[in-house]
């Protein structure tokens, strides 16, 4: 922004304070936050269901208690990092200016609360999986036969199993959507027409430890399954889960903090975050409504979410496991849509002159059924979730052609499958991007002339996806409970036949409901930062004309501050696609760091102890969780302080429009590049399940070996640097919504401060420079001389922690 006008020049933001928490709306809301706390029961009565399964022999139940141990020595290692920076931030929120002190203090409490309920979430989602594991194991071991005994029914087996691990992934997403609406609800009961700025802060701890968990969940998985893969099964050609590798337990234990917390957090600021910008803008809308109305579509969703859940019962009929949950995402997905549209035409007037608390002339003016708008635009997310289901399922399915193609390749080598999945993920993000692309633009096209009603269309079409989240949550749960019942069973050696296919077609399912998973993820991060993209316009409009009474002309009017035509704005744009590149690369070298020092441990266990391949001896798997561990913690800094502080240091340096096509730069960089390493890794993970199922050589043929290799490359592409880009949009949109007014505070105005903005971006772009060089300092290669701890010195040095025993 080059300057501001005369205050008649300016847009003029939304007056809100003329929307009030009725009492009729007070009641409403404390019926949300009751339909949230049934959530939480209802997890609780899956829970009970999910433990009362067998949990197999004593030897599936020593595997399954190392994984606990691991996960839980980990996650609480990470719990702890976590804390010192969130204490840090609690009391940077309060520096930030706000209306009064109640806002800054309730916005700095709730951060906490939100960051607590992420890591809650991202817990339970850990605690539950490392116990149902064994426990799918366990039921599928019924598959074969003990000796005497006639042929068991597969059908029967395969559906008892699937039931287990689903409804273990049932209670992370009744914790996701009970947790995420009661958290919104207790802010508005709280602070009423205040809440939408406190849930600033809410949303932001939601959005940064989720953030923080996928980046160092997805370190510590990817590093371990890279390693177990390179050395175990092209190396010494034995299977992936094999006892006699070290890095076995390491890879189930990523699986849970990687995929299960991780993934759990990372929903659940989804639901949090867009919940806050659906709040702010509907406010501003819907006046008096829009303080509930956002609520009421979510809560909706708890209700079908539970029918969701339960409805997901395999048929005989069935072709796979994937029938089943879509049937029970599309039962979900429909009764939403009659639920919302009940609750639309029950709840909101008739007429936009009726809506109360809205001080906007050009909504009160406008002509129409404001309900027609709620309930197109609810619709379209509620649609767009099912449509990115069937396109992520098309290019990720064992039974389609993509992957069937890549398969293919394996026949030629380990380069052409490499260069299919690339292929594959550059192309499916492009259908994607556009289905994400037509659905926030039908959403904006419903606020007609209205900028501010078109926004929160988006806003509302964000909550008619979450309706979906409390099954997609499960969906995506179910596969790290697969991937870890398949591990146990093979580590074990007490599944085998029958019930060791059961589990393999039950992974492969899970791969797939993983990749849909992170489409959707995706489009809820599009969908949340296009509304908090509105939200930062209306809180620069507030700022500008809070100052514009000492400001006169300086420059180019407001209406014109993301105009791209200026350089300070293009330069912004660019640098917001480049830090989604830099963020992507420092996340997939910080596997490759780990992954070699993996690599390293495990060829000297093998080298050192040639007992281990004849089982004489047993493999030290406490190392390599050592080494994951330290690693992900260590790696969580540099992307960290990359979402929180580029946007203050563009926003500082080149003023409030660069930081608006910064942020415009990021997502649409953001929404192609997630697509794009989610659908290629899931892929190439699935064309290996098919050479191992017995296409094209089997288990051991060189088109084994061409897959696995590109398996390992699409991991951290899958698993750590994609999904992480959603959390990277949120929390730099929730950074760019609250240092806004402080930029133009000090940028217009009697508080002009030139010497101010100079200080914060100097520092804030000194330590970005610092981080990343230290980032890129430690060794790359196993053994670096120069490296931070490097490589092998590092590993040979590395005490056993007896984290396994």
């Amino acid at each position: 922004m080059a300057g501001l006008s005369t205050p008649h020049q300016f847009d003029q933001p939304t007056t809100l304070a003329a929307a009030v928490l009725t009492d009729d709306n007070r009641l409403i809301v404390m019926v949300i936050a009751a339909v949230a706390l049934a959530a939480l029961v209802v997890a609780g009565v899956l829970v009970r269901q999910v433990l009362a399964a067998d949990e197999g022999t004593d030897k599936m139940k020593e595997i399954a208690v190392a994984i606990q141990e691991g996960a839980n020595a980990y996650l609480g290692r990470q719990m702890r990092t976590l804390g010192v920076f969130a204490v840090a931030v609690f009391f940077l929120l309060m520096l930030l200016p706000a209306d009064d002190w109640n806002q800054r203090a309730g916005r700095s409490v709730f951060f906490l609360i939100g960051a607590a309920f992420s890591a809650t979430t991202g817990y339970i989602g850990m605690w539950l999986a490392v116990r149902s594991n064994v426990r799918v194991a366990a039921a599928a071991r019924e598959a074969t036969p003990a000796e005497g005994e006639p042929e068991k029914d597969l059908t029967a087996v395969s559906h008892k199993a699937m039931k287990i691990a689903f409804r273990t992934g049932g209670v992370v997403g009744m914790f996701t959507v009970g947790l995420g609406l009661l958290g919104a609800s207790c802010v508005v009961l709280v602070y009423a027409a205040d809440a939408p700025k406190v849930l600033e802060g809410f949303g932001l701890g939601a959005a940064l430890i989720a953030m923080f968990m996928r980046v160092g969940g997805g370190i510590f998985t990817k590093a371990a399954d890279v390693g177990a893969d390179l050395v175990g099964k092209v190396e010494q050609g034995i299977p992936e889960d094999d006892p006699r590798n070290a890095a076995t337990i390491a890879d189930n234990v990523g699986d849970n903090v990687g995929d299960c917390a991780g993934m759990a957090a990372d929903l659940f600021e989804s639901y949090a975050v867009t919940l806050v910008a659906a709040l702010i803008l509907g406010k501003a809308a819907f006046g008096d409504s829009g303080l509930a109305f956002p609520l009421i579509v979510p809560a909706i969703g708890v209700l079908t979410a539970m029918i969701g859940i339960f409805a997901v019962a395999p048929r005989r009929t069935d072709r796979s496991g994937m029938s089943a949950i879509n049937r029970g995402f599309f039962i979900s997905a429909v009764i939403s849509v009659v639920l919302v549209a009940v609750a639309v035409f029950v709840y909101l007037p008739s007429s936009y002159a009726d809506l109360d608390g809205v001080t906007d002339e050009a909504i009160l003016g406008k002509s129409g059924d404001p309900r027609i708008l709620a309930l197109l635009a609810v619709a379209i997310g509620i649609v767009l979730a099912a449509l990115i289901q069937q396109l992520t399922g098309y290019f990720t399915e064992t039974t389609r052609r993509p992957v069937k193609d890549i398969g293919k390749t394996s026949l030629t080598g380990p380069a052409t499958v490499v260069l299919a999945g690339i292929s594959l993920g550059l192309e499916s993000a492009v259908y994607t991007a556009l289905l994400i692309g037509l659905g926030v633009y039908g959403a904006f096209l419903l606020g007609g002339t209205s900028i501010m009603l078109a926004l929160f269309a988006v806003a509302l079409a964000g909550t008619g996806l979450l309706t979906t989240v409390g099954v997609i949550v499960a969906m995506d749960t179910f596969g790290p409970v697969s991937d870890n019942a398949q591990g146990i069973a093979e580590m074990s050696g007490d599944v085998e036949g029958a019930g060791a296919q059961v589990l393999t077609d039950l992974d492969a399912v899970g791969n797939t409901t993983k990749a849909i998973t992170k489409g959707i993820a995706i489009a809820t991060a599009v969908l949340a930062a296009s509304a908090l993209f509105g939200s930062y316009r209306d809180a620069i409009l507030t700022a500008a004309n809070d100052v514009g009474e000492k400001v006169s002309g300086e420059g180019a009017p407001m209406n014109l501050m993301m105009d791209i035509s200026q350089p300070n704005n293009l330069v912004g744009l660019i640098a917001g696609a480049a830090v989604v590149f830099l963020f992507s690369g420092l996340a997939i070298n910080a596997v490759s760091r780990s992954a070699g020092a993996v690599v390293y441990e495990v060829r000297r266990q093998f080298r050192e102890h040639p007992g281990i391949m004849d089982y004489t001896e047993k493999p030290e798997y406490g190392r390599v969780v050592d080494i994951c561990t330290k690693d992900a913690l260590r790696e969580l800094t540099t992307p960290g302080l990359l979402a929180v502080l580029t946007p203050i240091a563009i926003g500082f340096t080149l003023g409030v429009g660069a930081l608006g096509s910064f942020l415009a730069g990021a997502i649409g960089t953001g929404t192609l590049m997630a697509v794009f390493l989610a659908n290629s890794g899931g892929a190439w993970d699935n064309a290996k399940k098919l050479v191992e199922d017995g296409h094209h050589g089997g288990k051991g043929s060189e088109a084994h070996a061409a897959t696995v290799i590109g398996d390992t490359i699409g991991d951290p592409f899958k698993d750590t640097a994609g999904p992480a880009i959603n959390p990277l949009l949120k929390v730099m949109n929730l950074v760019a919504l609250l240092i806004a007014p402080a930029v133009v505070k000090f940028s217009y105005g009697e508080d002009k401060s030139v010497g101010m903005r100079v200080l914060i971006a100097v520092l804030s772009i000194a330590v970005i420079v610092g981080a990343v060089y230290v980032s890129k300092r430690r060794g790359i290669a196993v053994g670096d001389e120069g490296g931070d701890e490097g490589g092998a010195e590092r590993v040979a040095k590395s005490p056993d922690p007896a984290v396994v025993s």
